[in-house]
């Protein structure tokens, strides 16, 4: 059509802009799926991809591939459930109470020489938790697996997750293999299994039926496998595989590299069902454990000590992020961070706000994810009044007596209050933690002292200085 005079062809004008404008407005992209894999107990370096020359995790090392791994990644906390309250609250444990699993009050009573906490072992339903943040959003929440935050009136359906199944207060399953069962213990909601069923596979295709019910997403999944926590049970097929192979680095356990090959397995099943789906390019999956790896069956060397405690092998974990177009693939990051940082990462991803009246104490990881920035410098604490008594792989009575650590920069203080003694150690040079440098640097550790005795006071954290009556005198 010929346009004859100029107005008409300034209408032409002006109306194809204003189309063109409303064609520029192009739907905000939608909110990415979120997997979150939580390991129960699996060490530092219980991974091919973080070193062992024994275990076999391929599926786990091609995540690694197509994202990023935290090099120095830690635990909320030595074990269990102190760990996963921090990371359902996102807070400090002085802030929920729970220091612990179960009592404070572990070991012969006699060789406690002060009072421990009084430990809570619920999750307070004042507490607004990460999936009832992101339920708010519109996500549908899902969880399976291990809970260990309360019981009845205090599950992951009381505390935000739309879906739930085979999680109660209990910190490990009777038995790893269909029923779930040993005597009147028994991991709930499970039933209908088949003989020889193993749980892991179980909370995968139970997870795999959550991804097909919400693919339309957005959707929340928390995997919280109990693997690789006690009792150390694996299929047998698996496990004859490791009879023959030669140990490493005193990696060297058959049954247990057989349950980290079947979590491996099950990583890779979440990860074909998303591609399956289409799910892949929107969904964020995020691999993660609760604390360091149990000393009688593993080992976390060449960092120090193991679960239960604050030295680097009870406390650093692996973390691997996967983000497509977000995240580079294979790419390692030195920045330390803690798992409570995962709360306020997944309420920037959901596009969401946090809860204006409870105060979170990590920080949000995408601009690292991202590569665009680090995370501000900050400390990073651990605070365990509490006892724990000596597993098979530590000399003497105590994994740990009442203590309480901050990572600053490079340098680490743990402080044990029985003595009100402090060891420092320069983690850029000694990650074994084998130099103390306490002595020799004196107003170094008086300042990560004062560091860490202004945060006590900050959070209002229970400090163990009271007598125990009972006190037997001096123990190792």
């Amino acid at each position: 059509m010929r346009l004859s005079s100029p107005r008409s062809r300034a209408a032409l004008v002006v109306t194809t802009l204003l189309v063109c404008a409303s064609c520029s407005e192009v739907p905000a992209p939608p909110p990415p799926n979120v997997v979150l894999i939580y390991a129960d107990d699996l060490g530092w370096r219980d991974l091919g991809v973080q070193g062992s020359r024994y275990y076999e995790t391929p599926n786990i090392d091609r995540l690694a591939a197509q994202g990023m791994r935290f090099t120095e990644a830690y635990a909320n906390a030595p074990n269990c459930a102190p760990s996963r309250a921090a990371l359902i609250s996102g807070q400090y444990a002085p802030r929920t109470g729970i220091y612990t699993v179960g009592t404070a009050e572990r070991g012969p009573v006699e060789s406690r020489a002060l009072i421990p906490v009084e430990n809570e072992t619920t999750l307070d339903l004042d507490v607004v938790t990460i999936a009832e943040v992101l339920a708010a959003a519109g996500y549908a929440t899902g969880h399976a697996g291990k809970w260990h935050l309360g019981g009845e009136g205090f599950l992951p359906e009381d505390q935000g997750f739309t879906w739930s199944i085979a999680g109660n207060e209990a910190g490990a399953p009777p038995d790893y293999f269909y029923p779930y069962a040993r005597g009147d213990r028994r991991v709930p909601g499970l039933e209908g299994g088949a003989e020889g069923e193993y749980l892991p596979d179980r909370l995968v295709d139970e997870s795999i039926d959550f991804i097909n019910r919400e693919q339309d997403g957005p959707f929340f999944l928390y995997l919280s496998h109990y693997t690789v926590h006690t009792p150390i049970q694996a299929k047998p097929e698996i496990t004859e595989r490791y009879r023959d192979k030669e140990p490493a680095d005193g990696h060297e356990n058959p049954t247990y590299a057989a349950m980290i090959e079947s979590l491996d397995q099950g990583v890779g099943r979440i990860l074909e069902a998303l591609e399956q789906r289409g799910l892949s390019e929107n969904t964020v999956v995020i691999f993660a454990s609760d604390n360091g790896g149990f000393g009688p069956v593993t080992s976390m060397s060449p960092l120090r000590g193991s679960k239960g405690m604050l030295y680097e092998g009870g406390i650093r974990t692996p973390l691997i992020v996967r983000w497509p177009g977000q995240v580079e693939d294979g790419v390692t990051s030195r920045t330390p961070v803690i798992g409570l940082d995962l709360y306020p990462t997944l309420v920037e991803l959901a596009g969401t706000n946090p809860p204006p009246d409870q105060p979170l104490d990590g920080v949000s990881l995408v601009p690292v994810l991202r590569g665009s920035s680090d995370v501000p410098e900050r400390d990073l604490i651990w605070h365990f009044p509490a006892y724990l008594q000596a597993d098979r792989s530590v000399v003497g009575t105590w994994r740990t007596t009442p203590a309480s650590t901050l990572r600053r920069g490079r340098y680490k203080l743990i402080h044990f209050f029985e003595d009100e003694r402090s060891e420092v150690y320069d983690l850029s040079v000694d990650a074994s933690e084998m130099n103390d440098l306490s002595t020799q640097r004196p107003e170094l550790t008086e300042e990560l002292l004062n560091g860490l005795q202004s945060w006590w006071a900050d959070v209002d954290a229970f400090v163990p200085s009271r007598p125990n009556p009972l006190y037997g005198g001096e123990t190792k």
